[in-house]
């Protein structure tokens, strides 16, 4: 109820998952808190085996590329009219925003690189902040 709410959430790889309306491959009876209109592929890279690094352009984060760490990573297959496309792998979507709420295939936690979660901080949730105070 605090997500559809408003509350300002950020979820990476199995965040992405839980924030998704709509789950493809997902375990018999798995849900989700839902928030952001798309449907997430689990694993759809592959196993861990199968897990990458990538350079990733960030809609929002102008520097250098981000090194984007996938692991048994989800992407998105679809997207509804307000969910923004922020980066993309391969023609896959693999960072999103809706609104008040943000979601990454990719572990930016592993990098050392705060970037996207200071993106987070100083777009979504300022953002949502504004929209809350009116």
């Amino acid at each position: 109820s605090r997500i559809k709410d408003g509350l300002p959430t950020y979820g990476s790889c199995a965040g992405m998952i839980l924030l998704a309306n709509e789950l493809i491959d997902g375990a018999v009876g798995q849900e989700t808190f839902g928030g952001l209109d798309v449907k997430v592929r689990r694993n759809a890279f592959g196993r861990q085996v199968d897990s990458f690094e990538s350079d990733l352009r960030f809609e929002g984060i102008t520097e250098a590329p981000l090194k984007a760490i996938f692991i048994r990573a989800p992407w998105v297959e679809s997207v509804g009219p307000e969910v923004k496309v922020l980066a993309s792998v391969d023609g896959h979507p693999v960072a999103i925003r809706q609104g008040s709420l943000l979601a990454t295939s990719f572990h930016p936690e592993l990098t050392g690189d705060n970037r996207v979660h200071r993106y987070f901080v100083d777009t979504v949730c300022k953002e949502a902040m504004k929209v809350g105070s009116r």
